[in-house]
């Protein structure tokens, strides 16, 4: 059986006395592997040597980058410093990077497009996909999508954690680009997510929990750890009417399409 990947995770919210047990956790629920997904470029060995957890049953890879939300303490980066970096075998992404209107005051936004611009183009150039964080900023994000694209060229990139319009998740399905769903999906409230999620083609789909954030039901209000995955693949699964095996070798197999280094 395929077992899942949470492509969207902070192991480094987690002690190393909790990970063998949040890790055994993992493999009971059906985990194959997952990412753990940097937030500041200058501790991107930090993410790197969170990957020595990795078990012959369950693999761990990272990602570095710099989110939005530390743009002006990080600095815009260069992308060929980016690439430089990630040419190690265990990262095998870029960011997460993007852009973050809910904390971002107004003044920040140009130094958060320059940040994104530079990771798009370290996207580019290395050929590993860039991880895409969007909150109250999707008319942007898809602007510079676009124009990213339609200038310098198409380069491989997810949308994580989706809690956008559909308008964003059309752009990034027109552009190649796809879509992870996260516990935020499994919420009451959340009836559009769930609309868009049945709507995304299920060869572009990827599930994750950007724990410990955002724990899917019947977890919610705990803190989200990696074997949660399966709580919120089941969902998705139903909306597309599959089971959850059925979908989990769907979303490994997007997943290694599109995340090509991880092996």
């Amino acid at each position: 059986m395929t077992g899942l990947i949470d492509s969207h995770c902070h192991l480094d919210h987690f002690s190393d006395e909790e990970m063998p047990g949040l890790l055994d956790r993992a493999r009971e629920a059906g985990l194959d592997g997952m990412v753990t997904i940097g937030t500041r470029l200058s501790h991107q060995q930090v993410q790197k040597a969170l990957t020595r957890h990795a078990r012959p049953d369950l693999s761990i890879w990272c990602a570095i980058g710099t989110h939005p939300d530390h743009v002006m303490e990080e600095g815009v980066p260069q992308a060929e410093e980016i690439v430089a970096l990630a040419d190690a075998p265990e990262v095998v992404a870029i960011g997460e990077s993007g852009l973050d209107y809910f904390h971002g005051a107004p003044e920040v936004r140009p130094t958060q497009h320059a940040s994104f611009r530079a990771h798009i183009h370290a996207a580019r150039l290395s050929g590993l996909p860039l991880v895409i964080h969007a909150r109250q900023a999707d008319e942007d994000v898809a602007e510079i999508l676009r124009d990213e694209t339609e200038t310098r060229g198409a380069f491989p990139f997810l949308l994580h954690c989706f809690a956008s319009g559909p308008e964003l998740a059309r752009t990034t399905l027109d552009l190649g680009g796809y879509v992870s769903f996260s516990g935020l999906v499994t919420f009451p409230k959340t009836q559009d997510l769930r609309d868009i999620a049945e709507q995304v083609p299920l060869d572009r789909i990827l599930v994750e929990t950007d724990s410990p954030f955002l724990a899917p039901v019947p977890k919610r209000g705990k803190r989200n750890e990696p074997g949660y995955t399966a709580l919120t693949a089941s969902v998705v699964a139903q909306l597309h009417g599959l089971d959850d095996e059925a979908f989990a070798e769907t979303t490994t197999t997007n997943f290694h399409r599109l995340f090509t280094k991880a092996h």
